[in-house]
């Protein structure tokens, strides 16, 4: 049955958010923000059984994960990638930055790919409630389904906000991309050393960076930055290696 949550408008101050959509170029219905509300009280109801986000005040979930997940049009923009577009978010944990790119961009196609089963189905409760259609939400290992028959080179983008170094992520994060498409990882602070030193890991699994991009959160002074990542030649086969394996001999 389709879950339904009441919003009460009036518990929230949205000034700041619209102002923070508006700096990144983005126009929301109503709709959509009921759907970021929505995502919201669900978030924080959910958070209080299980560790979801240290961060529960609503500006700052507001700011921290729903405008930092969208900010990444400041390097690739949905509405100009011709139509409909699959992005694969690996390691999604709470839904970012995937379900609020899904929320604002709803003809994106989107897969939420995360490891903990629990999370997963507070996805799908999130999916349901949102009535988005176009996304799922897959409990797995991104080494399992980066084998060749399941999800390998099936997508235009995938992104990830986890947190563990350039090199790991692109041996996760690479296989899941079409020739001639694109690696988005979200970081929180500098990273032209961790570019440098995961140079020639990327190159291993077929990929060249393409862009790095050091920002600021709108109407905040929270550093971030996107390094890009294009699929310039099928990953081998022999990657990613086995669960465990890119955390504790990253390639180099």
């Amino acid at each position: 049955m389709k879950r339904t949550v009441n919003i009460d408008h009036d518990r929230f101050d949205l000034e700041q958010f619209h102002k923070d959509l508006s700096e990144l170029h983005i126009a929301l219905s109503q709709g959509q923000i009921d759907q970021f509300l929505t995502y919201y009280e669900m978030l924080i109801e959910k958070n209080k059984v299980m560790n979801l986000t240290a961060i529960t005040d609503f500006d700052e979930v507001m700011k921290k994960h729903f405008i930092d997940s969208l900010s990444i049009v400041k390097v690739f923009d949905p509405e100009k990638s011709g139509g409909k577009i699959s992005l694969i978010d690996i390691g999604t944990g709470a839904g970012f930055p995937g379900i609020p790119i899904k929320i604002a961009f709803p003809h994106v196609k989107i897969t939420l790919l995360d490891s903990l089963n629990k999370r997963v189905q507070f996805l799908k409760d999130v999916i349901d409630a949102l009535d988005l259609s176009g996304i799922e939400a897959i409990h797995g290992r991104a080494e399992d389904y980066a084998k060749p028959g399941k999800l390998r080179e099936k997508y235009d983008i995938c992104v990830s906000r986890a947190v563990a170094d350039l090199s790991v992520l692109a041996e996760y994060c690479l296989p899941y991309v079409k020739k001639g498409g694109q690696f988005i990882s979200y970081k929180s602070e500098k990273a032209a050393e961790e570019i440098r030193k995961a140079s020639g890991a990327i190159s291993i699994l077929g990929g060249k960076i393409d862009d790095y991009k050091e920002f600021t959160l709108p109407g905040s002074d929270i550093k971030r930055s996107f390094v890009q990542i294009s699929k310039r030649k099928q990953t081998p086969l022999k990657y990613p290696r086995k669960a465990g394996m890119a955390s504790k001999d990253p390639l180099k």
